[in-house]
């Protein structure tokens, strides 16, 4: 089964693609509007991506949305289903293929940080940005489920890294950047959840984590 649309080398028209979008869908938001962030592997130079720019639409509240449904149908996204409490969704499809898909979100919800945060990583960080696209590729390659089985094979690699993150925001500087050294040791999307682990060791171990870090 197909997935919605098919994983492509990164294209240098993304930026601007995304750029075109969202001055589209601006005027669907009104007063609402705080901002619109490019977020996906779009928004990541040198990742292969589906071709299909996600924007992550920041808003004060969720009001008047029968009048944000009939704009954003008039530029030729469908509201889908909410995603999560509070995280509404719409996609555009042309000639059945995925071009687009929007994402709502009051200030302040979970998944604005939560997708950010990953854009950033992966821009950042080029051992992890390689690892998810080979993960991705593989993931296409293997799938007979459709994007629901793509999706759902390539969460534990997000929730596992997310979660080794999370745990770095919560040490002091120094202890940080021992702890990101030996993340980028143990990074491995087939390990993520061991690498977790001994990172969450690490944080426990105190001052003996210098010692082991040299090793």
């Amino acid at each position: 089964m197909a997935l919605t649309s098919k994983i492509s080398p990164y294209d240098s028209r993304w930026p601007a693609l995304f750029l075109g979008a969202k001055g589209q869908i601006e005027k669907a938001f009104g007063t609402e509007l705080v901002a619109i962030h490019h977020v996906g592997s779009t928004a990541v130079p040198e990742l292969a991506a589906k071709p299909e720019i996600d924007l992550l639409v920041e808003v004060t509240e969720h009001r008047n949305e029968p009048s944000q449904d009939n704009v954003m149908r008039g530029l030729g996204y469908a509201r889908g289903s909410d995603l999560s409490p509070g995280h509404h969704f719409y996609r555009r499809d042309v000639e059945g293929v995925r071009t687009h898909k929007a994402h709502v979100c009051i200030s302040g919800h979970g998944q604005i940080e939560r997708m950010l945060r990953f854009r950033d990583l992966l821009r950042d960080d080029p051992v992890i940005r390689q690892r998810y696209q080979d993960l991705k590729l593989e993931l296409e390659a293997s799938n007979t489920g459709g994007i629901g089985e793509y999706l759902a094979q390539k969460a534990p690699f997000i929730d596992e890294l997310m979660g080794s993150i999370s745990i770095l925001d919560n040490v002091d500087k120094d202890r940080r950047r021992i702890l990101q050294c030996r993340l980028e040791v143990l990074t491995d999307f087939r390990s993520m959840r061991e690498a977790a682990e001994q990172i969450g060791e690490d944080v426990k171990a105190g001052p003996s984590l210098v010692v082991r870090a040299v090793h």
